[in-house]
């Protein structure tokens, strides 16, 4: 695959939601996905009645695992399209998977106008909603760190609320039946209109109650990749 195939990935149209990412979303998410997450993981999933009926949200989730994007496409009730880093895009079979599961190509340095445009995009769909990781990167557990307030930003430009969401147990790579335990809290939305530092410092404290885990500053845990 030639190299910067990722810069083709990096805006999305409604349209690209459709029924048939929908279905293989569904397909590998809600029935693959959460079929091993009940079984090796015995996951439990709280508050899912702070989820807004509309599609007019974002899901903010704290970022443990690579896991954590299907996990949560398989628990919440909606399609999610998250961001995923343009290198991603650059290798063959990968790029395929994650471009049909719906993601689109971002640089993780700098969030460009295509990044607002397709969240438009993925709201005008009525049936997907955007996710992102507002930590940008893995993080150790225990911890909440690297969070920055560009998803503040991005949802009061797409008017859309912040749905957070707390994850905790997916860090640990697991095999056998039953040998994992994962907890997903979903918190109360956060609305767009406020001030982007209101709404990071907000999310941080949702996060902190969903999780257990304590905000310790920007850098500190922060994981490759």
């Amino acid at each position: 695959m030639a190299k910067d195939n990722y810069k083709k990935y990096l805006s999305r149209k409604a349209s690209e939601y459709n029924i048939w990412r929908t279905i293989f979303q569904f397909i590998i998410c809600k029935i693959f996905y959460l079929l091993r997450e009940k079984i090796v993981y015995r996951i439990s999933v709280e508050g899912l009645e702070n989820v807004p009926k509309e599609n007019n949200y974002i899901v903010c989730a704290n970022h443990l695992s690579t896991l954590d994007p299907p996990m949560l496409a398989s628990v919440l009730p909606r399609p999610i399209a998250f961001m995923a880093k343009k290198e991603l895009f650059d290798i063959p079979f990968i790029c395929w998977w994650i471009d049909w599961l719906g993601a689109f190509a971002v640089n993780r340095e700098s969030l460009g106008p295509s990044t607002v445009k397709t969240v438009m995009e993925i709201k005008k769909s009525k049936n997907w909603v955007f996710g992102i990781f507002p930590q940008g990167k893995r993080q150790e557990p225990g911890t909440i760190s690297g969070v920055t307030k560009g998803f503040a930003g991005l949802a009061r430009m797409t008017k859309c609320d912040i749905l957070p969401v707390g994850i905790v147990g997916s860090h640990e790579a697991k095999h056998l039946p039953f040998s994992g335990k994962i907890t997903i809290k979903v918190g109360k939305p956060i609305a767009f209109d406020k001030d982007p530092e209101e709404v990071m410092k907000e999310w941080i404290e949702q996060i902190q109650e969903l999780t257990g885990f304590k905000y310790v500053g920007d850098e500190i845990g922060v994981k490759n990749g």
